[in-house]
């Protein structure tokens, strides 16, 4: 019995023991891929050009799931087939790309929608400034940065801005100035 107590004390002592599992390593705010030189398309269910996104380079940060971007240029067509430019320093764009953030010399360009053999049905609309939010599901553009709009030859600012495509409504907010 003796022989047979000592054996099993032995043979638990000399088993390894389970580890208790590791908490994964926080990584920080480190980027999981780079791109560099690039240019992303999408197309539409009948093979036209939807969006295209250019920069010098892009960092995605899996933490924040956002993408940072160098030098972004946006090309972008609605399903009229107009395109609005937008391009800034830098911006940022969410893994869903359903938000942009434009930072640095920050410019929108809706360009005019002409009606057949007629004057444009919309002026050619441009936006500028050091910040603008787009969210692109919604159609909405916001800024709590001062911003510049154009509007054909008509010229407006303000220390704040939303702008609401949908509902075709814009608010300037603070010091707001207008020329027509």
């Amino acid at each position: 019995m003796a022989i047979l107590a000592l054996g099993t004390y032995w043979l638990v002592r000399s088993t390894p023991t389970v580890e208790a599992a590791r908490p994964e390593r926080t990584r920080g705010h480190e980027p999981d891929s780079f791109m560099r030189q690039f240019s992303i398309k999408t197309y539409d269910a009948l093979g036209r050009l939807r969006s295209e996104v250019q920069g010098k380079e892009a960092r995605h940060y899996p933490d924040t799931t956002w993408t940072e971007i160098d030098d972004i240029r946006i090309r972008s067509f609605d399903t009229e087939g107009r395109l609005t430019t937008a391009s800034a320093r830098s911006g940022m764009t969410n893994d869903g790309a359903s938000e942009v953030k434009l930072m640095g010399n920050a410019v929108v360009v809706r360009e005019a929608q002409a009606l057949t053999g007629a004057a444009p049905a919309t002026p050619r609309m441009e936006y500028r400034g050091e910040f603008l939010h787009a969210y692109m599901d919604t159609e909405v553009v916001t800024s709590n940065l001062p911003v510049e709009l154009l509007r054909g030859k008509d010229r407006f600012t303000g220390n704040s801005m939303e702008f609401d495509n949908g509902e075709q409504t814009l608010q300037l907010r603070g010091r707001v100035r207008g020329t027509l």
